[in-house]
C-alpha cells in the first residue's frame, strides 16, 4: 500500500465545490479558494455543470458545501437540491436581486452574495457553527436484525465492523504509524498553512495522555478518524492504530462506575429514519468513538438553533447506559480531558452496542423532534449470543494476532481489502520477520480467490522459498503451501501438476502427523475431486472414503465438514450408477446442513435438488418432485423469480411432473 492509495479520495467528510464557468479565471477567485481551504480543506472547482453533478452523485457518503454562479444555479440547484450529500448552497452572482427571487424556494441556499469577502465570511461562520454541534456529521452505525432472516447483508456488515474494531483495539500498533500519519497529512494539506501549522503542533507535542484533547479539538485528527470509521477506510484506520489505542486506554482508566442518561442531537434523513423505525427492539453498533452530552436541554438547544431542510428530521437520542452491562465496553466522562469547555461529555468505546427501545415525535418549543430511546447492551444479550458465540469460534477472536484480520477479510470475501492488508504488512515488517512468509502465503490465497492464478502461484512459490530457508523439510507449513498450489493448479485445469503438489503435501503431513490427521483428510478430499473430474471414479471413491474415515475420528457427527465429504461421495456414487449409496450420503449431508445452517440456506436447496435428481434417475418421480419443490421453496424465498437457479428448479419440477402423468 502506498500513501497515494489512501489519498485517492477526500479524507474528510465536508468539502467545498465551486461551480462557475470562470471560477479559475481571476487572481481574486484563486486567492479566495486558498482562504476557504483554511476551514474546509478539500476544494474542487468545476466549469462544466454535468461534470459537477456527476461528481456529487458519485460521493453519496460525503457532505458538500456548494458555491455556484447565478446563471448555472437556476438550472443545477433543482437537480441536486434533494441529494443528502448536498449540505448547503451559496449563490455567487452579480445580479443579487434577480437571483434571490428563484433562490428563496430552496432551503439549502444559505445566501445569495455578490462580494467575495461576504461569501468567504458567511461560509466560515456557518462552518464554525456546524463544528460546534456536529449534528450533521454522519454517524457510523450498523444494525443487527434478529427477527427476520432476510437481513444477511445488514447483519454481515455489523459483524465485519465488530471484527475490525476488535482487531484495532487489540493489536499493538507499528512504531512507524504516527510518522506515516504525519507524512500522509502533509500531502493531504499541502498548501493549507493553517492545517499544516496544526500538524506541526501535533508532530511536536502529541503524547498518549493527550489523545482525548486532540480528539475533541476541531482539527484534522477528529475529521479524518471519524470519516475513516464511517466509510471503513481500512488503510487509514490501520495508520490510526496508535491513536485509537491511546483513546481506549484513557477510557478504560477513567471509566464511569454509575449508570446515567446521556443525549445526542442529530439531523437524520428520511431513509435513515425508516431504517430506525423498522428496527425497534433490535440492535445497533456505533462504530466510532461516540460523544454524548449529560445535559438534555443543552443538547435540545443545538437542535432548536439548527437550520433544517425539508429532507431532514431533527432527532434527539436519549440513551441509558449502565457500566455493569458490559465491562468490556466502558464509557467515561471526558470533560477533564477535552479541548472544549462548557459541556459535560460522555465518550463510549468503539463498537458499543445499543438496543433500540422506542421512537416517537414530541413537540418541544414549537419544534417537532423525534425522540429515539436506546439502551446500552452487550453481544452477550440473550438474542445476540446465539449469533456471536459461533462467530468467536469461526474467527478465533479470542486469539487475535498480527495476521488475524487478513484471514477475517478473506473469510468474509473482502479480497481487495485483504490484499491491501497483507501488502501493508509486507511494507511494515522487517525482512526477516517471522510473518513475512505467511504474508506471501496469504497473498497467494487472496490472488487465487480473485481468479489471478499466475499471481497466486508466484506468491506461493515465494512463500516456499522463504519457508525452506528457516523450516525443516517436514514442517506442516510447507504442506499448506503445497496444498494451496495444488488447489490453484486444479482451478487452472492442470490436474497433473495439481496431483503432484497434493502428493507433496500428503507426504509432509504424514511425516509430521501420521496417517489420521484432519489436514490429510482435506488433501485426500482435494485429490478425490481431481480423480472425479478425470472420471477415475474408483480412485475418487477411495480418497473420499479415507477422508470420511479420518474426519469421523476428529469431528462431531453434525460438523459441517462431514457434510461436504458425504456430498462428494454421493456425487461419485451417482456418477457410477450406485444410486442407493448416492441417496444415503446425500441424506447424511442434508441432515447435517439442517442442523448447521439456516432453514432457507442455498446449500440446503442444492442438497434437496441433488436428492430429487437421484430419485428421478431411480424412476421414483413422486419423491423427485417432492424434493425439487422443497428446493424451489427455498430458492423462491431468497432469490428473484428470474434467477437462473429458480428457473432451473422450476424446469426440473415441470419435467418430472410430466413423467407422473
Amino acid at each position: 500500500m502506498t500513501t497515494n492509495t489512501v489519498l485517492s479520495k477526500n479524507l474528510e467528510t465536508f468539502s467545498l465545490i465551486w461551480l462557475d464557468a470562470v471560477v479559475n479565471d481571476s487572481i481574486e477567485n484563486i486567492e479566495t479558494q486558498q482562504r476557504l481551504r483554511k476551514f474546509i480543506n478539500h476544494l474542487k472547482t468545476f466549469q462544466n455543470a454535468d461534470d459537477c453533478i456527476q461528481y456529487i452523485q458519485s460521493q453519496p457518503k460525503d457532505r458538500f458545501v456548494l458555491i455556484i454562479s447565478g446563471r448555472l444555479g437556476r438550472d443545477i440547484v433543482p437537480r441536486i437540491h434533494n441529494l443528502r450529500q448536498v449540505y448547503s448552497i451559496y449563490v455567487y452572482c452579480l445580479d443579487k436581486e434577480r437571483n434571490e427571487r428563484w433562490a428563496k424556494s430552496y432551503a439549502k441556499i444559505k445566501g445569495v452574495i455578490n462580494q467575495l469577502h461576504d461569501l468567504e465570511t458567511q461560509i466560515r461562520t456557518n462552518h464554525e457553527n456546524r463544528c460546534q454541534t456536529n449534528i450533521n456529521e454522519p454517524l457510523p452505525i450498523t444494525f443487527f436484525i434478529t427477527h427476520n432472516e432476510n437481513n444477511k447483508d445488514i447483519n454481515e456488515n455489523f459483524i465485519y465492523s465488530k471484527l475490525l474494531i476488535e482487531y484495532l483495539l487489540h493489536i499493538i500498533p507499528i512504531s512507524t504509524d504516527e510518522k506515516e500519519l504525519i507524512s500522509l497529512c502533509k500531502d493531504e494539506y499541502k498548501g493549507n498553512e493553517n492545517e499544516l501549522q496544526i500538524l506541526r503542533e501535533f508532530e511536536n507535542d502529541y503524547s498518549s495522555d493527550r489523545a482525548l484533547w486532540w480528539f475533541t479539538r476541531e482539527t484534522f485528527v477528529y475529521r479524518l478518524i471519524n470519516k475513516a470509521f464511517r466509510i471503513q477506510n481500512l488503510e487509514l484506520l490501520l495508520i490510526f492504530r496508535f491513536f485509537i489505542r491511546d483513546i481506549q486506554r484513557l477510557i478504560e482508566q477513567n471509566k464511569c462506575t454509575n449508570a446515567l442518561y446521556v443525549y445526542r442531537s442529530y439531523l437524520m434523513s428520511m431513509d435513515e429514519m425508516d431504517l430506525f423505525r423498522n428496527s425497534i427492539d433490535e440492535f445497533l453498533s456505533i462504530n466510532g468513538f461516540f460523544i454524548t452530552n449529560i445535559h438534555r436541554q443543552q443538547t435540545i438547544n443545538y437542535l432548536l438553533n439548527s437550520d433544517l431542510t425539508h429532507d431532514l428530521e431533527k432527532v434527539l437520542f436519549e440513551i441509558y447506559a449502565d457500566p455493569q452491562t458490559d465491562s468490556h465496553k466502558p464509557f467515561c466522562n471526558i470533560t477533564p480531558f477535552s479541548f472544549f469547555t462548557g459541556e459535560d461529555q460522555i465518550l463510549f468505546t468503539l463498537g458499543s452496542i445499543f438496543r433500540l427501545v422506542s421512537i416517537h415525535q414530541q413537540d418541544i418549543e414549537n419544534h417537532r423532534i423525534w425522540i429515539i430511546r436506546m439502551k446500552l447492551t452487550t453481544e452477550s444479550h440473550k438474542r445476540l449470543k446465539p449469533y456471536f458465540e459461533p462467530m468467536k469460534t469461526q474467527y478465533n477472536t479470542g486469539q487475535m494476532n498480527l495476521l488475524s484480520f487478513g484471514k477475517i477479510l478473506r473469510k468474509m470475501q473482502k479480497f481487495d481489502d485483504a490484499e491491501k492488508f497483507y501488502r501493508r504488512l509486507l511494507k511494515e515488517l522487517p525482512h526477516d520477520h517471522i510473518n513475512i512468509a505467511d504474508c506471501h502465503y496469504n497473498l497467494g490465497l487472496v490472488a487465487d480467490e480473485k481468479g489471478d492464478y499466475e499471481s497466486s502461484l508466484e506468491w506461493h512459490q515465494q512463500a516456499i522459498i522463504i519457508k525452506k530457508q528457516v523450516l525443516k523439510t517436514n514442517d506442516p507449513s510447507l504442506a499448506c503451501s503445497y496444498n494451496s498450489i495444488g488447489n490453484t493448479y486444479q482451478k487452472k485445469g492442470d490436474y497433473k501438476r495439481a496431483l503432484e503438489y497434493y502428493n507433496k503435501a500428503l507426504l509432509v503431513w504424514k511425516k509430521a502427523f501420521g496417517e489420521n490427521h484432519p489436514d490429510i483428510a482435506m488433501c485426500l478430499n482435494n485429490m478425490g475431486c481431481i480423480y472425479e473430474n478425470e472420471k477415475k471414479y474408483s480412485q475418487a471413491l477411495e480418497c473420499h472414503q479415507k477422508a470420511l474415515a479420518i474426519k469421523n475420528q476428529h469431528l462431531p457427527n453434525d460438523h459441517v465438514n462431514l457434510s461436504a465429504t458425504h456430498n462428494n461421495l454421493a456425487t461419485v456414487y451417482g456418477c457410477t450408477g450406485q444410486l442407493d449409496s448416492a441417496l444415503q450420503h446425500f441424506h447424511s449431508s442434508l441432515k447435517i446442513k439442517y442442523k448447521c445452517l439456516p432453514s432457507n440456506h442455498q446449500d440446503i436447496a442444492l442438497s434437496l435438488k441433488n436428492i430429487g435428481l437421484i430419485y428421478e434417475m431411480k424412476g421414483d418421480f413422486l419423491q423427485a418432485k417432492m424434493n425439487y419443490e422443497k428446493a424451489a421453496t427455498i430458492r423462491r424465498h431468497v432469490l428473484s423469480s428470474t434467477h437462473p437457479d429458480v428457473v432451473r428448479i422450476e424446469q426440473d419440477i415441470k419435467r418430472v411432473s410430466s413423467k407422473l402423468k
